[in-house]
């Protein structure tokens, strides 16, 4: 299951989402050693993350 990283590292303190991937560092964190279905479960609920946030 691929990352959903881009390279741009950088929290929203206000989400509490990475501003590139739309994780929580708690979900970084994991990432690595967690399970397929944790990581669908993840990419499943970052569609609803982008809507929350304003991009610059």
């Amino acid at each position: 299951m691929p990352s959903p990283c881009v390279s741009l590292c950088k929290m929203n303190r206000a989400t509490g989402y990475c501003e590139g991937c739309l994780r929580t560092i708690d979900e970084i964190v994991a990432w690595a050693n967690a399970s397929d279905d944790y990581k669908r479960a993840v990419w499943a609920q970052l569609p609803a993350r982008e809507q929350t946030i304003e991009f610059d």
